[in-house]
Parts: C-alpha cells; sequence; structure tokens
C-alpha cells in the first residue's frame, strides 16, 4: 500500500510502498497501536507512517558522534 508523509524536518513529500493491507490499515485507522497493525514493518517504516520522518532526517537531526581522543 502506498503512503505518503511530509517531513517536518526537510519539508519533503515522500511516498513508499509499504507491505501492508487494507485491513492492518483500518485497524491504524481506528486507532488501534502502530505496533500491533504493522508488526512486520521497521520501527522506521513505522515512524514513517506517524510522523513522516525518515532514517535520513534523523541522520541529520542527530549526527552521530564522532570519536574523540584523549
Amino acid at each position: 500500500m502506498k503512503i505518503t508523509r511530509k517531513s517536518p524536518h526537510s519539508g519533503i513529500t515522500q511516498t513508499r510502498d509499504l507491505p501492508i493491507t487494507p485491513e492492518q490499515w483500518r485497524h491504524y485507522q481506528r486507532g488501534e497501536l502502530i505496533q500491533r497493525c504493522f508488526p512486520n514493518l521497521s520501527d522506521g517504516d513505522r515512524e514513517f507512517i506517524l510522523t513522516g520522518y525518515t532514517e535520513e532526517d534523523w541522520d541529520a537531526i542527530f549526527p552521530p558522534e564522532e570519536d574523540e581522543e584523549c
């Protein structure tokens, strides 16, 4: 099923074709917990559905820390 969301960080609208069924989507729309509706999705895909944030957004917001030498 194709899901479209706009990233609050980048402002970019993206569409992902996620392996979810119309029945799962109906349960989600009715307010069931996203983890129960889509147990087959990754945390990143569920976050995309909830907020529109992508893994790239999170990397930009929270860049990996560089190792500091003492």
